[in-house]
């Protein structure tokens, strides 16, 4: 069983970086790219800090900060203030960055319908369960894990 998973996470990473690559060309295709991609449409749900937006994100607080500030220059985004924290204001999209967000999105929707016009939706919907169940059970070992 622990060889099947490690092949699975294998799967995983060519997954991701296949669709990593995709993505670049799409958000490229408006000017964009796929980490500002990301950051868009993390921060089109709600208003939040940069250091929030990371963790959901799962990567380093600076990175986003980088990206955030761009968007900000470009008018895709802005901060204001937060009520929470003074010092953490809120990242919010402008209304030119949702219209750049829907944009990307409808790309990237297209695409999605020609990649699973002959994969069954159960299965995706499947594959998802599995991913979910996976993600649980690391997240549990890392919890449980002593410290190094």
């Amino acid at each position: 069983m622990a060889e099947e998973l490690a092949l699975l996470v294998a799967d995983v990473f060519e997954a991701a970086g296949l669709l990593r690559r995709m993505g670049e060309g799409v958000a490229a295709a408006e000017g964009q790219t796929q980490a500002r991609w990301q950051l868009l449409s993390v921060v089109s749900e709600e208003p939040l800090t940069v250091a929030r937006a990371a963790r959901r994100l799962g990567i380093a607080r600076q990175g986003v900060q980088r990206v955030a500030n761009d968007l900000v220059r470009e008018d895709l985004a802005g901060f204001r203030p937060n009520p929470d924290h003074r010092g953490s204001p809120l990242l919010t999209l402008t209304p030119l960055g949702h219209a750049t967000l829907e944009r990307i999105t409808a790309r990237a929707s297209a695409i999605h319908e020609v990649l699973t016009a002959d994969i069954a939706a159960a299965d995706i919907s499947a594959a998802r369960s599995l991913l979910h169940r996976v993600i649980d059970e690391v997240r549990r070992y890392e919890e449980q894990a002593p410290a190094d």
